[in-house]
């Protein structure tokens, strides 16, 4: 046989497969999901910044599990990146907004312990 002949022995299944349906994306759904639980765990919903990004999250999840009912599991696949991605900015914006707050209380506590060194009479 010719080596074009073999390459179009192999290659022509190879076409044929990529044109099957495209499997329900169940992991994309969990890492969604995940992302989106851990976001709203973490107070997203407190933080303004983090709300859109997890309303969006949530909306996307939703989009695709009527995408997968339909069997258009293509669209959910984009859907489902889309979401993840969304829950974990939601995820960084909120310990973003506690780890603000948490520094203010830390520089609040760090000159209240000065006032009362300075009270106390330590040395600076």
């Amino acid at each position: 046989m010719q080596n074009s002949t073999v390459l179009l022995l192999i290659a022509v299944p190879l076409f044929g497969a990529c044109g099957g349906s495209f499997p329900p994306p169940t992991q994309r759904l969990a890492d969604a999901q995940a992302a989106e639980r851990s976001a709203r765990e973490v107070g997203a919903n407190d933080a303004p910044a983090a709300q859109l990004s997890l309303k969006l999250a949530a909306d996307q999840i939703a989009q695709a599990q009527k995408a997968m009912a339909d069997g258009e599991n293509e669209q959910a696949d984009s859907l489902l990146i889309r979401a993840k991605m969304d829950g974990e900015l939601a995820l960084a914006q909120a310990r973003e907004k506690t780890a603000r707050v948490d520094h203010q209380e830390a520089a609040a506590d760090s000159a209240e312990q000065k006032t009362t060194n300075a009270v106390q009479g330590a040395v600076k």
